[in-house]
């Protein structure tokens, strides 16, 4: 681990690097607070000790700048003169622990230890969020693009339900993430449901829950999605292919905001947003009979239409780069050079799948082709043969 030690005092810093260095830490040390801060602000440490009372910035100073700065270390404060009460007013500062002087061997030890096992734990759960955000980015700079993403962001402040439109493979998913992760319910879980996949004698169970015997196979009870996205956000994806049964009681949650589970008659208040998908035509399915009018209402308070890969191909080289560096990572390939040439082809294809297509054929062509991608390549590639 790398350890930073702030104090003025050379005999403190000198030892407790020794002690430190002697456990196979690696250890830098400053002798005023500034000192400090500029050290822990230009590298990257694990842990930080340091002393509350010294010249130029004194260590009060020092875990204020360091808090603020979003400094992932473990902030350890040491002092001579501690109490109770500067203790806690630390800890609710930001420090990990406090450390009265003269400085115990074990506590040190066990101190750090703990401290930067939380640290590795706070930068693992970062490094997933980075890749969760990198996985649902919405890639594009086409006006059509800019437009989608203009909407979400001043949509996903508020609570107001939305209707996403749209072919298979589009990115419908992508648009319902970033509202939610946009949104102040970001924190909260977002919930997934594709209707079409469930059959319909279950879609109820699955979104409203069910007590145990409420049927033959339901032997405890079972939370459904709506109450498992509970101040969060339920996304409910090809919506167009929900029962009209189900659809009747998603009406009424979203009017009353509440549900019972299936085999219950007891109310439960639920605060969920909804946020639907279909790449059905709506209008469609009400005059067939298939989809409720009233429920369409409901839904479309605000209406995203997502284009086709084929109305923003100007995408395709960013598309294209962003799903290289994905498929680099996730196989440990090298990276490959896409030709202007290679774009060129690879605008000219109907895509008829969009977006998911696109990525597979990406995929492909990283498996087949050697260190660059051509022109060649894509009309080889590209189609695959049956």
């Amino acid at each position: 681990m790398k350890v930073l030690i702030i104090d003025d005092e050379r005999s403190i810093r000198n030892t407790l690097k020794e002690i430190l260095e002697f456990e196979g830490h690696t250890v830098d040390t400053a002798e005023d607070g500034k000192q400090g801060v500029d050290k822990a602000l230009s590298e990257s440490y694990d842990a930080i000790f340091c002393d509350i009372k010294m010249p130029v910035m004194d260590g009060n100073e020092v875990l204020d700048t360091l808090v603020s700065s979003g400094c992932e270390a473990a902030i350890i404060m040491i002092s001579g003169h501690g109490d109770i009460e500067t203790a806690v007013k630390c800890i609710k500062k930001g420090a990990y622990d406090f450390i009265q002087k003269p400085l115990d061997l074990n506590r040190i030890l066990i101190t750090l230890k703990n401290a930067t096992d939380k640290t590795s734990l706070v930068k693992e759960t970062v490094s997933l969020k980075k890749k969760i955000q990198d996985k649902y980015d919405m890639v594009g700079e086409s006006p059509a693009i800019v437009h989608i993403k203009e909407i979400v962001d001043r949509v996903a402040a508020t609570d107001a339900r939305v209707l996403i439109m749209g072919a298979n493979g589009t990115g419908k998913e992508l648009v319902a993430r970033r509202i939610h992760d946009k949104s102040p319910r970001a924190a909260a879980p977002f919930v997934e449901v594709n209707c079409a996949a469930i059959p319909g004698e279950l879609i109820e169970s699955e979104l409203f829950g069910h007590e145990k015997g409420a049927f033959t196979s339901a032997i405890k009870q079972h939370k459904g999605k709506f109450e498992q996205a509970e101040g969060g956000t339920l996304f409910l994806d090809e919506i167009g292919d929900m029962s009209l049964a189900a659809q009747a009681k998603v009406l009424r949650v979203l009017q009353e905001k509440k549900l019972s589970r299936v085999g219950s008659d007891k109310d439960i208040t639920v605060d969920v947003r909804v946020v639907a998908a279909t790449n059905k035509n709506l209008t469609d399915e009400i005059a067939k009979g298939t989809f409720r009018e009233d429920l369409y209402h409901r839904l479309s308070v605000i209406v995203i239409h997502v284009p086709s890969l084929s109305e923003r191909l100007e995408d395709i080289p960013l598309l294209m780069d962003h799903f290289i560096g994905q498929i680099c990572k996730e196989s440990g390939m090298a990276p490959k050079k896409l030709t202007p040439e290679a774009v060129a082809e690879l605008q000219k294809l109907p895509w008829t799948g969009n977006i998911r297509e696109l990525r597979n054929v990406a995929e492909r062509l990283m498996i087949l082709c050697g260190p660059e991608i051509t022109a060649a390549d894509v009309v080889a590639y590209a189609t695959p043969s049956i």
